[in-house]
């Protein structure tokens, strides 16, 4: 199975992890996954400073490789909320409830283009110790650390 996801992962933290890991074990061995990083460009959009593409590029394949995941993956600029998801051949997205509406909106261009629909997988934010989710924002702030853990 193809799986897609994406994200801008900074700082990449417990939520992330779940997400990668959710899409991995979908793609399983004979599989494949396929990760949007979103482009400095893209991710300047957000509320907070964003690091390099190549700084959590770097972070990135370093976490998965930690981990030692039996599936071939690869990492993608991400330009916009759809990347390739629009013209590629796969099987599946993996999202958080935030990103949700991304993956509903993709499948309704897909169609629109007469591309056949993709499963939408949806993981459970992880919360932190608050009960609120975790999030780049929040660390950003210094709420919390990337495992949720309240930092005062």
């Amino acid at each position: 199975m193809k799986v897609m996801v994406g994200g801008t992962f900074d700082p990449l933290h417990d939520g992330h992890r779940q997400l990668l890991g959710r899409s991995f074990e979908l793609a399983g061995p004979a599989g494949q996954v396929v990760i949007g990083l979103t482009t400095d460009t893209f991710a300047s959009r957000k509320v907070h400073p964003i690091r390099p593409f190549a700084v959590r590029k770097a972070e990135l394949e370093t976490a998965i490789t930690a981990i030692g995941y039996n599936v071939p993956w690869t990492i993608e600029p991400l330009n916009d909320r759809y990347g390739s998801a629009i013209e590629s051949d796969f099987d599946a997205i993996v999202v958080s409830e935030e990103t949700l509406p991304a993956a509903v909106e993709i499948n309704k261009i897909r169609r629109g283009a007469g591309r056949r629909k993709v499963d939408i997988h949806q993981i459970s934010c992880v919360l932190a110790e608050d009960g609120r989710w975790i999030s780049s924002t929040r660390i950003y702030r210094g709420e919390i650390d990337i495992h949720g853990h309240m930092l005062h």
